[in-house]
């Protein structure tokens, strides 16, 4: 088994990959790359048992095989490599050789076989995404998800798929982003929890990708295949909660502001806030809006006045200034609207600008109790 290919572009690729290999393993096959060749194409595969994703490489070769070869030390030697064609030769003393023009380097591979089988999808519904979209969706929606391992359902994105559109929905409690499409649909109904860790993986390449991606998904596993990448996942199993169920419906009380104004304003004044709770106040009267945090233990306090677009009754309501300032820096417009209802209710954080036709923001976060 013998093949050559471009050092930068195995490179690229294997990085990609090794996002998907846990750094302490239970199986030490694990810590492998799985290398199948077919002739002039070559098929790179990791895995962390949860999660399998492989790249298909275009390469030179007219043989055949399969191979375990280590991730971490592959990764550094390539890393030092200028650009240059290397060849992989499987040699009989259990050792993979890579030439390059200025050496020779062997590396101890393991059998192929003992590499986990990747599961085949038996019967799966199937959706066409844009790149583009699924990368906003899911960079969107995924600061929103818990951490919390006793609640799992919570700490991934919830996938809504329907004739009518797309919903992307995370949350711990706390916190709860809702992203909406009207412009790509499904054809049918169907709805699943992807676990974070896929999910983060999918970001940081679809940005670059103007693909559409292939998502298959059954009530246990998803793919996603686009580009020469194919992603396969675990489902996180159980019921998401019912989320419309916390959204208010009718709130009165509505500002409007600008929104790195606001965004810079409780970022400096949440410097002054109580450590623990990070707790900030709005008092909001006619177009004014009075943005304040103090931490009693430590006599600080820090306190601005802002003007604002604002319709309702004279309010006072406390939010954590880390859920705001996380809302606010994740949303791309100029303006954006705060509506409320009653201090002890949830606000309602919306884009007024900057939106794609089709496209819809809803993040919603909890107050934390003023004392007066």
């Amino acid at each position: 088994m013998k093949f050559i290919v471009s050092s930068s572009y195995l490179l690229k690729q294997l990085q990609v990959l090794g996002s998907v290999i846990n750094s302490n393993n239970t199986l030490p096959i694990l810590d492998n790359f799985l290398f199948e060749l077919d002739n002039d194409s070559l098929t790179v595969s990791a895995s962390d048992l949860e999660t399998t994703m492989s790249a298909t490489l275009s390469i030179d070769s007219t043989s055949q095989g399969n191979v375990a070869v280590p991730a971490k030390l592959l990764l550094e030697i390539l890393k030092t490599f200028p650009e240059q064609p290397l060849t992989f030769t499987v040699e009989e003393n259990n050792t993979v050789e890579i030439s390059s023009n200025s050496g020779k380097y062997a590396l101890a591979y393991a059998a192929g076989e003992e590499f986990p089988k990747a599961v085949s999808l038996e019967d799966p519904s199937v959706t066409l995404v844009p790149a583009d979209v699924l990368a906003t969706a899911v960079s969107k929606t995924i600061f929103a998800a818990g951490n919390d391992d006793l609640r799992p359902v919570m700490s991934g994105v919830f996938f809504q798929f329907s004739p009518e559109g797309l919903t992307f929905v995370a949350t711990d409690a706390h916190k709860l982003v809702k992203y909406a499409r009207t412009d790509v649909k499904a054809s049918q109904v169907a709805d699943f929890i992807m676990p974070k860790k896929p999910l983060n993986i999918l970001k940081s390449i679809l940005g670059t990708s103007d693909a559409e991606v292939k998502i298959e998904y059954n009530d246990s596993n998803a793919t996603f295949s686009f580009d020469n990448y194919i992603l396969m996942c675990r489902l996180i199993d159980g019921k998401y909660p019912n989320y419309e169920a916390v959204i208010p419906k009718e709130n009165p009380n509505k500002l409007m502001i600008d929104r790195s104004l606001f965004l810079s304003s409780v970022k400096r004044v949440a410097i002054f806030s109580n450590k623990t709770t990070h707790q900030i106040r709005l008092k909001i009267a006619g177009a004014e809006l009075n943005v304040s945090a103090e931490d009693i233990d430590y006599s600080n306090k820090a306190e601005e006045r802002l003007t604002c677009d604002y319709q309702g009754d004279d309010m006072q309501i406390g939010f954590n200034s880390r859920f705001l300032t996380e809302m606010l820096t994740n949303l791309q417009s100029d303006m954006i609207m705060l509506e409320m209802s009653l201090p002890n209710r949830a606000g309602i954080l919306t884009p007024v600008d900057g939106l794609e036709e089709g496209e819809t923001v809803t993040m919603l976060v909890m107050p934390v109790m003023l004392n007066s």
